[in-house]
């Protein structure tokens, strides 16, 4: 038998030892051919047993990543993801119906149909490890566990250990892991061989879930429970944007993880779902993430040490998470007395993020408080973050130029300023970039690459190494009014303040965009950013592009009201959340188009005039800088679907009721052309 992912090897005592290392990959995944493969060797093992069998990976980045989500993209009805899925579930199966026991040893990630066959096998082992590399993540894809997780997940740990991991999609570490009961043992790299034999040859009682778990999926119950938990997803997510995590409810709920119609169900169900188009474009998304990773040089300059200039809530933000992700950085401000709550904000993050109290001393011990900038001259990279004002910028690069060694790189965090402007006084402005990070800098994931046209690619280079460092994800744009993210948003929560001037309700126009499926609505956005951020972006980009200013943001920014920073600002906010004050008028019948088209035109003006020159990255840069819907696919993905003629119609449509602000750009010929290519 000719062997392409898998390995064999029967030793003295009798034991099976079967790798996987899928050929043709840096990871395994079960593709389709990596599944057939299997089911040959199983035929084997089932007509010989041998005295027991591992399951382990040859390679360095773990166990299994999960189903081959390339072949995702090629399956065109229901009929055939059935197949597909049936196939996994009956390869599974024949693993847990060996006639001799069966561990798995987990080496790293373990995700998806990854885990799903770990928890086929009799008993698992995982190495020691604090990473969360232990999941079923299906439902990020829109989708569920499909080669019988939703089944034997329910079996092993519970109803309720099992639901939190499939219905959030978070992975979890070992430890974790082997106190929900996923995992027997946590071994060590050097005992796994040793300890996989123990179980073999000794047996043990196999996992399953504690007796509460067991009397909690009963017929009797399910119905109390099922109820709690279609109202815990309901709190997170749409049933008609995200239909899976609802799906997963149903599943149990009408069999309780037992007997065959339970994988019959879930393969029925899984296929349904890979065809809807939240699954397509949540799958556009995963490959759109891994596209921005894949930017850069493999041999851009190693950033080192980071040196951030401004202590605010950005900059010591960005120290702070440049800190937690291994970097040595240097945070300035003009007294300490500045840093300190940075120093401060920074500590709460670290307590979160690093468990280990070497580890998070260590971190700690990474950033560094520098109110001289002393830390300039050792920098790789020096990050400016303070105030948006050209001169006070302009007059902290001409004293930091002069200190800085050859090769390091100077960029700001500006969110409105053109490059062109601030870089005049520079002796290398070729060399000077923006790096523009997002509000909260350790939830959101994007980050700006701003150029001009002569940055050198030496520049653009590390810079996108740096930002892959971090653990963000880079996207590139040129220097313009706005850059991408907040050029698109610009529109759509000005948009949001003029319906609130003529009247209409502040939750209602909340309501709209949170319908569509934004995260949450405009003006909750804008209490979050701060209207004195959105005031000054409002001003900058109504010059630049003649957009109307709402008079009541400068009003209320005069007044102090600044949202959720100064307790107040559209809503009143208390212990971080927004009060919702109801009255006013209930929105129009075209809020919805108010809103979004807007933005959509937006998009289509940044790539027509070179802002952003892929359209896929476009869209990538929308869903992770402004929460535009993800199971929609990006702006652009959205126009294709709904049909770019539709969309311009209802543009003009709104341009004759209200005004130029929604004539449709001249770009939309463009795109209608790339898209009938």
């Amino acid at each position: 038998m000719s062997e392409q992912h898998w390995q064999l090897e029967l030793d003295d005592a009798g034991i099976a030892w079967l790798k996987i290392d899928k050929h043709d990959g840096g990871a395994n995944v079960l593709s389709g051919p990596v599944l057939r493969e299997l089911n040959d060797i199983l035929d084997e093992l089932h007509a010989k047993p041998p005295a027991g069998v591992v399951i382990y990976s040859s390679k360095p980045s773990g166990f299994i990543m999960g189903a081959d989500i390339n072949e995702f993209t090629k399956i065109e009805n229901p009929e055939q993801a059935y197949t597909l899925i049936r196939l996994g579930q009956q390869v599974l199966d024949r693993i847990e119906a060996l006639p001799c026991p069966s561990v798995a040893y987990i080496n790293g990630f373990a995700l998806g149909g990854g885990l799903e066959l770990a928890m086929a096998c009799d008993y698992r082992i995982a190495i020691e490890s604090d990473k969360r590399i232990i999941g079923l993540p299906e439902v990020q894809l829109g989708i569920h566990p499909g080669f019988g997780g939703t089944v034997r997940a329910v079996r092993l740990c519970g109803v309720r250990p099992a639901m939190q991991l499939m219905l959030t999609g978070n992975p979890i570490n070992a430890g974790k892991a082997k106190a929900i009961g996923l995992l027997d043992k946590i071994t060590t790299e050097a005992n796994w061989r040793a300890t996989a034999r123990k179980y073999l040859q000794g047996k043990p009682a196999k996992q399953s879930a504690p007796l509460l778990e067991k009397l909690l999926s009963t017929a009797l119950v399910r119905p109390f429970i099922k109820g709690t938990l279609v109202k815990q997803v309901a709190r997170k997510a749409r049933k008609e944007h995200y239909p899976a995590p609802y799906a997963i409810v149903d599943l149990w709920a009408a069999h309780g993880a037992r007997g065959e119609a339970a994988y019959e169900a879930e393969a029925r169900s899984i296929a349904a779902l890979m065809c809807t188009d939240t699954s397509r474009n949540l799958v556009r998304v995963f490959f759109l993430q891994n596209k921005m990773k894949s930017q850069g040089s493999k041999d851009a300059p190693q950033v080192n040490h980071v040196h951030v200039i401004g202590a605010g809530v950005m900059g010591g933000d960005i120290a702070a998470w440049c800190a937690l992700r291994g970097l040595s950085v240097t945070l300035q401000d003009r007294e300490l007395k500045y840093i300190e709550p940075a120093l401060e904000r920074a500590a709460k993050l670290f307590g979160k993020k690093v468990r280990d109290e070497q580890k998070r001393a260590e971190t700690t011990a990474r950033l560094q408080a520098d109110v001289d900038g002393d830390g300039v001259a050792k920098a790789d990279l020096i990050i400016e973050a303070i105030f948006e004002n050209l001169e006070a910028k302009q007059g902290l690069y001409q004293t930091v130029q002069a200190k800085m060694k050859d090769g390091a790189v100077l960029a700001t965090n500006t969110s409105s300023i053109r490059l062109e402007e601030l870089r005049t006084v520079l002796n290398a402005p070729q060399r000077f970039i923006g790096l523009h990070f997002f509000n909260p800098v350790a939830q959101l994931p994007l980050v700006e690459i701003i150029r001009c046209e002569d940055t050198e690619q030496s520049v653009l280079d590390l810079a996108f190494g740096f930002v892959k460092t971090i653990g963000k994800l880079p996207i590139e744009c040129r220097s313009a009014p706005g850059f991408v993210v907040n050029r698109i948003l610009a529109p759509y929560t000005n948009e949001a303040l003029l319906l609130a001037e003529e009247g209409v309700s502040l939750v209602q126009i909340d309501k709209a965009a949170e319908a569509f499926g934004m995260p949450m609505g405009p003006i909750e956005l804008v209490d979050s950013v701060g209207l004195d951020v959105a005031a000054h972006v409002a001003k900058v980009l109504g010059a630049a592009y003649d957009r109307p200013i709402p008079a009541q943001l400068q009003q209320m920014v005069e007044k102090g009201h600044l949202g959720r920073k100064s307790g107040q600002g559209f809503y009143t906010w208390q212990d971080g959340k927004a009060v919702k004050p109801s009255g006013g008028r209930d929105a129009p019948a075209d809020t919805e188009d108010r809103l979004i088209l807007p933005m959509i035109n937006e998009a289509v003006a940044c790539l027509s005039e070179g802002v952003i020159s892929d359209p896929d990255l476009l869209d990538a840069g929308v869903i992770f800088g402004t929460g535009f819907a993800p199971f929609r696919g990006g702006p652009l993905q959205y126009a294709r679907k709904i049909g770019i003629d539709a969309i311009v119609a209802r543009l003009s449509a709104l341009e004759s009721k209200y005004g130029a602000r929604f004539a449709p750009h001249a770009g939309w010929a463009d795109l209608k052309d790339s898209a009938a290519a």
